[in-house]
């Protein structure tokens, strides 16, 4: 079985799961609801989809919640290992280490 991409593709699939589950509707017709493929769906629901925020946003609407719901708690330690965005503290710190 494939692993998550990420802490926050898990998160973001876990919380898709529990709302469609809380609203008692399939999987098929949530997809269809949020206007996409069921099988990008599945990828996002099972952690393995990087939704876009227009995807977000389909499936808030579509789950009637706020877009906001799904990145609520994330930060940049629940990013895929190979991305390490810099704050601005971080940024200039890496600038004087590097002598630059």
């Amino acid at each position: 079985m494939e692993s998550a991409r990420s802490r926050a593709s898990e998160h973001v699939g876990r919380l898709v799961r529990e709302l469609r589950a809380k609203s008692s509707v399939s999987r098929a017709k949530l997809a269809e609801r949020a206007d996409m493929d069921v099988s990008h769906l599945a990828r996002i629901e099972g952690g393995k989809g990087n939704p876009t925020l227009f995807v977000l946003i389909q499936l808030a609407t579509a789950l009637e919640v706020e877009p906001e719901r799904f990145v609520r708690g994330l930060t940049a330690k629940d990013l895929p290992e190979n991305i390490k965005p810099y704050s601005e503290a971080d940024f200039r710190r890496e600038l004087r280490r590097r002598g630059g």
